[in-house]
């Protein structure tokens, strides 16, 4: 059985007054019936986190590691993440069309140069990490595919800016059955190494030029978004894909840029959810939103996007990326002993705060270790120590029931 998930993303800009309404991509296909319905919850908040490196996801009981991630296993034990996202850049695992994407590629494991260099056998590695932590705790996995290979890339065309690469654009739709094999072929490996892969996200944050661009004809923020229409053809492929392989899979909708407004180089999370299809978006069961602290809490415009739609149904909303520190490519991180804690106490504050929501039911940290160029992590990037926000998501996960009462601001950030 299929089912769709809406999901958005977030983050700290601020929304201006839509100029013209884009019209929504036309659907002529019927709604799937079946679908979920979903109510509103009344304070639950599950805990989820993004990490790439499957050494760092293994239970502290799996494979002997290096002592580099020894102690983080056991702090990601105490977290007890509900959900773990796993993200798919095609462009680094498919280099040409000759051969199909290669889901044992090594990986050396640095943070770019950063040492310790904890490697891993690609896609199969972090599949056989989450098996095991799926075997042991439940948690369910979310697959989100980014990048096209310059081979699969549409040509350059309408605002772009200097510099966008073939990695940023959309794929030909002639490239779409190559994107299609690479959900099959990993959904097989994932049988094959003993893990469900239940949610995912046709694309990563496409109304961010980074991910698609174009995001519009014209360099005007009045020219319809571009970037809708090639989404709803990747949603299309990905449906196809899992339509046609064995078990539930769920798809997970947007995965959205936290934008805000009609940008000449962007689209809004709300003018992108209006522009959606009728009948895609009412068939989700979930909408999902990166927020990070000190920025916007982005709930509210995604909202406002489904409720132009009129759908029966009301979707949870989960905040697939949060995290506090510095969630700006190359910002400056605040250190000391008084921002870390005055950091973790924001943190918590954050997920209180949704947890009260009751549009809101999962948030997930971006990342483990923190990447030094999007400086959100729990723990420093040389996986030395740990950030006093650590602690905190090791309250709101670990034993804790979803619907579990919250934890004390003194738990949290002890």
């Amino acid at each position: 059985m299929l089912t769709v998930v809406l999901v958005a993303g977030g983050g700290a800009k601020d929304e201006g007054r839509a100029a013209t309404t884009p019209a929504p991509v036309p659907d002529d296909r019927p709604s799937r019936p079946g679908a979920p319905q979903v109510v509103e919850a009344d304070g639950e908040l599950a805990v989820g986190i993004t990490e790439q490196n499957p050494n760092l996801i293994w239970p502290a009981a799996g494979p002997e590691g290096v002592p580099a991630v020894e102690r983080w296993r056991r702090a990601m034990d105490g977290i007890r993440p509900g959900y773990l996202r796993i993200v798919l850049r095609w462009s680094g695992l498919q280099p040409g069309p000759a051969r199909p994407a290669d889901l044992e590629l090594p990986q050396g494991g640095c943070l770019r140069d950063v040492p310790p260099c904890v490697g891993w056998i690609g896609v199969r590695d972090q599949l056989r990490a989450a098996a095991a932590r799926q075997k042991a705790t439940g948690m369910q996995v979310h697959v989100v595919v980014y990048g096209s290979p310059g081979w699969a890339a549409r040509p350059a065309r309408g605002c772009e800016a200097g510099g966008t690469g073939p990695s940023s654009r959309p794929p030909r739709s002639d490239a779409l059955p190559a994107y299609e094999r690479l959900v099959t072929d990993t959904l097989k490996l994932a049988e094959r190494e003993g893990v469900e892969l239940r949610y995912w996200s046709p694309w990563n944050e496409p109304n961010h030029p980074y991910f698609l661009s174009p995001q519009r004809p014209r360099c005007s923020g009045r020219a319809p978004s571009a970037s809708v229409a090639r989404y709803v053809e990747l949603s299309r492929a990905l449906e196809d894909a899992l339509e046609a392989a064995p078990g539930d899979q769920e798809i997970v909708l947007g995965e959205l840029s936290g934008l805000y407004g009609r940008k000449p180089r962007s689209t809004g999370v709300t003018e992108f959810i209006r522009g959606l299809p009728r009948a895609l978006v009412c068939e989700a069961a979930v909408v999902s939103q990166h927020g990070y602290v000190g920025g916007r809490d982005p709930v509210a415009a995604v909202s406002r996007g489904l409720a132009t739609h009129g759908c029966p149904r009301t979707p949870e909303i989960w905040i697939t990326e949060t995290g506090v520190g510095a969630p700006r490519r190359d910002a400056v991180k605040v250190s000391g002993a008084e921002a870390e804690r005055a950091a973790c106490r924001a943190m918590h504050a954050q997920l209180v705060g949704w947890y009260e929501d009751p549009r809101v039911t999962a948030a997930f940290q971006y990342t483990l270790r923190e990447d030094d160029r999007f400086a959100t992590g729990l723990v420093d990037v040389a996986l030395r120590r740990p950030f006093p926000v650590l602690r905190a998501w090791q309250a709101w996960g670990g034993g804790r029931a979803p619907a579990g009462p919250p934890p004390s601001a003194a738990a949290a950030c002890a």
